[in-house]
């Protein structure tokens, strides 16, 4: 499993500009998921990086939530309003894992109160998704478009276009 802290030590280019874009939108994302008739879905989410992992939660009861219950694979994708990318993308993709562990709920819980003031103390969270990221990739206009993408173990690499 990658977490978080293993994908930002291994693409720094790709995760400092996803990180970038996610507090930039207010940590808004498009999460890209596949419904029960196996067409593609796309939902607003809003995933955070707590203690090095990438977690997916939200509002139980969801569709989005169901998708993942039935096929685990995603993608996320930093919300954008310029057609231009001129503040650059990312995106990454991945398998998600229902973390069922009361004592890490309750400090997520505390943690995105302090941060947020979204209260959900006390409240069980199920689903509680955690991204395995299994790749990545991100836009920039830089003399050009630059474009990145990285795998699990190995560097990042660019191509500009």
């Amino acid at each position: 499993m990658t977490t978080w802290k293993e994908f930002a030590e291994e693409s720094p280019r790709v995760s400092g500009l996803f990180a970038r874009r996610h507090a930039a939108t207010g940590y808004l994302c498009l999460l890209g998921t596949l419904r029960s008739d196996g067409y593609p879905r796309i939902s607003p989410v809003e995933p955070r990086i707590f203690e090095d992992q990438l977690v997916i939660v939200g509002m139980p009861g969801t569709t989005k939530f169901g998708d993942l219950g039935r096929d685990p694979r995603f993608t996320l994708h930093t919300a954008t309003v310029d057609p231009y990318v001129g503040e650059g993308d990312a995106k990454l993709w991945g398998v998600v894992h229902d973390l069922q562990d009361e004592e890490l709920h309750r400090r997520f819980a505390e943690w995105l109160f302090a941060e947020s003031g979204f209260d959900l103390r006390g409240q069980r969270f199920d689903p509680f998704y955690v991204a395995d990221i299994e790749g990545a990739s991100s836009v920039e206009m830089d003399n050009g478009l630059l474009i990145t993408v990285w795998q699990p173990g190995q560097p990042e690499r660019a191509v500009r276009k």
